[in-house]
């Protein structure tokens, strides 16, 4: 079933055509709702992209454009007006918005997919704490993001795969295993070490299991191993779950670094110069060569790094996504130039940039630094404010942006906490259509709740159809009607923020609704057509939050 607005903008681009006699897709106008309700349900700025091949005024074009489209909608628009400079205005009939929300709810779960021209198989890597310790509220913005970007490429039509890369070997594990170490020996962990709370209660566990302290290297792979397990708990308890949990000790273990710096240096790509093994990332736009190979022969973070992405490119990953700290914007560069060096369009490589949250209640933040044991844990935040609110106040803003979560209006039950307004929202409708049901009023599935699929359905009959529609009403069409577009921006730009503005708006929309027009009980083939928009509400209210990672509950 085709998008309602899509074919609107098929019809503008078809008639700018036949006006200059060039292809539809000569250009691509604009189909924007207009700041205010007067100015039309649509404006195009299509005359003013038509004005300079005819050498008229964007006005003079307009008039013309006007009287096509007005042929072209005969039916579809009450009117079509020319304002400002050259906008031409739709002003469509009710029938036309009956007409498109039955064609919406005809699709069914399609609406809101899309099909790319070309479908990629993109790797999101994400999250990827040290396995050293509790994940912190840093590392579930980032879970948040990751998690909901792969659901937003998922709908546009990718073939998405989420990682964990576990740095399960280095320096870290190394006075991580030494930590656990001297908790089992009943001493202080080293001065560099870790020694939150969970570091005894590890060291217990693994002496319970029959641990060796002084096998570090045992240590460290039970260790880290003990930790990936919590964090995969977590991560579950917060929604997230991941198809490969990578182990960057594979990396060292299997040749894996060497094999990608002898593919460089066949590329002719790498030096050596004081005993050390080089990158000639210059080269590639980066500020200064880096070092692969120390001159004590141990491979540099980067060096795994670069021999891990082409791992991932072996593995046949088209488009690679990286959510990566706010630190790591000097990282950025040099791996775009590494991929480059390995024979690569740098492009396919992606490092969305984390900016910091901050937990605020009484104007206090909260320090975050596991060898401290000073950290505020993910799991904590998710026992105070619970998941939904902190998956949605952590999408809120762009993830380019400073966060502060704050944790009073989080907890709030009432429409002031955003979460709970656009899911208040959703439980209206569930208990609008449970009173039809009650009331006679519309027909009941098996399981004793409306039958939505037969609701939908008759917003195609006639008396649906043939319904006058209240400004409200309209409007809360429009913004229906805008799911598809809203997803795709929101994939394309890596924005699931967008969702969160679009979930609030569509509440919002639904609430004045609710407001202005009377549903249960309203005149015949006007009800019909008012559970019609309730269904059509609930599903795109329902899409949005699970692309989120959010639920809808049916009641509140």
């Amino acid at each position: 079933m085709p998008d309602p607005l899509e074919e609107l903008r098929a019809t503008i681009r078809s008639a700018a055509g036949a006006m200059r006699d060039a292809a539809p897709d000569a250009i691509t106008p604009t189909l924007e709702r207009p700041p205010k309700p007067e100015l039309g349900d649509y404006s195009t700025n299509a005359a003013m992209l038509l004005a300079p091949a005819f050498g008229q005024a964007p006005r003079d074009v307009a008039e013309r454009l006007r009287s096509e489209l007005d042929a072209r909608l005969a039916g579809s628009a009450e009117r079509v007006e020319v304002a400002g400079p050259g906008f031409v205005n739709l002003f469509l009939a009710d029938r036309w918005h009956r007409e498109s929300l039955a064609a919406q709810l005809d699709a069914g779960d399609a609406f809101g997919r899309s099909t790319p021209e070309r479908p990629e198989r993109v790797l999101v890597e994400f999250v990827s704490a040290n396995p050293t310790g509790p994940l912190t509220v840093a590392a579930g913005r980032g879970a948040a993001y990751g998690d909901s970007l792969a659901r937003l490429l998922e709908l546009a039509g990718h073939e998405v795969e989420r990682e964990y890369l576990l740095n399960d070997v280095g320096g870290q594990v190394r006075r991580f295993a030494e930590s656990i170490a001297a908790r089992m020996q009943g001493r202080e962990p080293p001065e560099d070490g870790y020694r939150g709370e969970y570091v005894v209660e590890l060291a217990g566990d693994l002496a319970t299991a029959g641990a060796d302290p002084a096998d570090l290297e045992e240590l460290a792979r039970s260790g880290t191993e003990a930790m990936r397990e919590r964090i995969a708990a977590t991560l579950e308890r917060f929604g997230v779950r991941f198809d490969t949990w990578f182990s960057e000790r594979f990396l060292h273990e299997g040749s894996k670094i060497q094999a990608a710096i002898e593919h460089l240096r066949r590329r002719g790509h790498v030096y050596e110069s004081e005993g050390a093994i080089w990158l000639r990332t210059t080269e590639f736009g980066d500020d200064k060569d880096r070092v692969l190979m120390r001159s004590d022969g141990e491979p540099t973070y980067f060096a795994a790094d670069i021999a891990y992405h082409r791992d991932k490119l072996e593995r046949g990953a088209e488009r690679m996504i990286d959510p990566v700290g706010a630190d790591h914007h000097g990282y950025v560069p040099r791996m775009r130039a590494a991929i480059e060096a390995l024979g690569h369009d740098p492009d396919l490589y992606e490092a969305p940039i984390m900016q910091f949250v901050r937990l605020v209640e009484g104007g206090e933040r909260a320090r975050m630094s596991k060898r401290k044991g000073e950290f505020a844990a993910l799991d904590d935040l998710i026992d105070d404010i619970g998941v939904d609110a902190a998956r949605f106040f952590m999408l809120q803003r762009s993830h380019d942006t400073a966060l502060d979560l704050d944790l009073e209006l989080a907890r709030l039950q009432s429409q002031d906490n955003p979460v709970y307004y656009v899911q208040y929202a959703h439980a209206r409708i569930a208990s609008i259509l449970r009173k039809a049901v009650a009331e006679g009023r519309a027909p009941a599935a098996t399981d004793g709740m409306a039958d939505e699929a037969a609701l939908a359905k008759a917003a195609s009959a006639d008396g649906a159809l043939a319904a006058p529609a209240k400004a409200a009403e309209r409007a809360l069409v429009q913004q229906l009607l805008e799911l598809p577009a809203e997803a795709v921006g929101a994939a394309e730009r890596r924005a699931p923020h967008r969702l969160v503005a679009y979930a609030t708006a569509s509440a919002a929309d639904f609430h004045a609704f609710y407001r202005d027009c009377q549903v249960v009980g309203a005149p015949d083939g006007l009800e019909q057509a008012r559970l019609a928009i309730c269904v059509a509400a609930k599903r795109v209210l329902a899409r949005t939050l699970d692309l989120l990672g959010v639920s809808a509950p049916e009641r509140m």
